[in-house]
């Protein structure tokens, strides 16, 4: 298992924690290397998240993780939350599905924007994984 190099957590529970995770996204994205764009869609894909945990659930937590090897640069980004979790998680999914009166942008293009994004939601847990990678 490679070892972990940087690794912060991030309460998720007011605007500000958003603003909070999406800066240490972004700072972790550059340290390694990667470039602007890729610095601004992981910031873009925290901060739709962070936003929607605190909309749906009240609160959760936002892991930021360097889990680059000897082959890659890779950062993953665990959002968690105990909320209600998503009733139809396929709809969710679709582009223009929305049900707090958004475009229904949200999960669909935080999906677009990263590299692997993986979602499990049940009534009191929903959990959002994504990475952003890039060869060395």
């Amino acid at each position: 298992m490679p070892e972990l190099l940087v690794s912060e957590r991030i309460p998720v529970r007011i605007a500000t924690d958003i603003v909070i995770a999406r800066r240490a996204a972004r700072e972790l994205c550059e340290r390694l290397g990667f470039g602007k764009a890729d610095q601004t869609r992981l910031a873009t894909a925290v901060s739709e998240l962070a936003r929607n945990v605190i909309q749906y659930a009240g609160e959760g937590v936002c892991l930021i993780e360097d889990r680059s090897d000897g082959v890659s640069r890779r950062i993953r980004v665990v959002v968690e939350d105990q909320g209600p979790g998503i009733a139809d998680l396929g709809r969710a999914l679709t582009d223009g599905f929305s049900t707090g009166g958004g475009l229904g942008a949200g999960l669909p293009g935080t999906r677009r924007l990263v590299d692997e994004f993986q979602i499990e939601s049940a009534p009191g847990r929903t959990c959002v994984t994504i990475v952003m990678a890039k060869p060395f």
